[in-house]
């Protein structure tokens, strides 16, 4: 880990409609913070079941929470009274067991839940062990899916900072509305700050900038069509190894320096 050099613990969510590139944004984001130094020590959580953060690092996931998940519910239906007995004592134990270690950072992946039915109890230890866990770090980033209840749900029920990454069309605008409707009306999850992203922008920014403010959505930046990007994509290299010069990821460092950083 690198030594910490951040002020304040800050906790990031990334959320949007599916194919925005909210997993580019957040590898991208990954990037610049190392590249700074001022992430401290940096958490990642793909909250995603398709798993697609550590495919944009270039990692491979052995274990998910989805997995911890299914084997409590198993222990819980048919496993003996001992077992039983030793769950709450191995649960923190079956967490780190799904954390991936790297010299510059952890990651945790949620992955895919496969059995059915209302585990709220499950949910709740969970949530519970991976936000003991967050205490240990001092910046946490969340890859989630488009909407926020499976972040409430099963990761964290506070974020400081929750950033919504839009495409250029009417489609990831609505969703942005109905994300904005459920943070700050059905308060499904408590935000400190809510803004939003336009990815693959292409000459177009001052009409998508005029749509979000009629949604009341504070613009964080928008990223232009990166082509370097969709190759990295293409041939599954790593996002984090882009060039320097790569116009999305220098858009990127703009955002983080004035939206997340401050």
């Amino acid at each position: 880990m690198s030594e910490s050099l951040c002020l304040k613990k800050r906790l990031i969510a990334v959320c949007g409609k599916g194919g925005t590139g909210k997993t580019a944004f957040t590898a991208m984001m990954v990037r610049v913070l190392l590249d700074n130094g001022r992430a401290g020590k940096l958490l990642l959580i793909d909250a995603d079941p398709a798993l697609g953060l550590p495919n944009a690092l270039g990692m491979k996931v052995k274990r998910t929470m989805g997995q911890v998940r299914e084997g409590i519910i198993k222990t819980a239906r048919s496993g003996s009274q001992e077992e039983k007995a030793q769950l709450g004592d191995r649960l923190d134990y079956m967490v780190l067991e799904a954390l991936i270690e790297t010299d510059d950072f952890a990651l945790l992946a949620m992955g895919r839940t496969e059995t059915l039915g209302c585990f709220c109890p499950v949910n709740d230890l969970l949530r519970g062990a991976v936000e003991t866990l967050s205490d240990s770090f001092d910046t946490i980033i969340i890859d989630g899916e488009a909407g926020v209840e499976q972040l409430n749900r099963q990761v964290v029920r506070h974020v400081d900072t929750l950033v919504i990454v839009s495409d250029a069309t009417t489609r990831g605008l609505q969703t942005a509305a109905l994300i904005k409707r459920m943070v700050q009306d059905d308060r499904v999850i408590q935000c400190g700050r809510l803004g939003l992203v336009f990815n693959r922008v292409q000459g177009n920014e001052e009409l998508l900038r005029r749509s979000a403010q009629e949604i009341g959505l504070e613009v964080f930046g928008c990223i232009p069509q990166d082509e370097t990007v969709a190759y990295h994509d293409l041939i599954g290299k790593p996002i984090t190894e882009l060039s320097a010069d790569s116009p999305g990821l220098a858009a990127v460092q703009r955002i983080v320096e004035k939206h997340i950083l401050n």
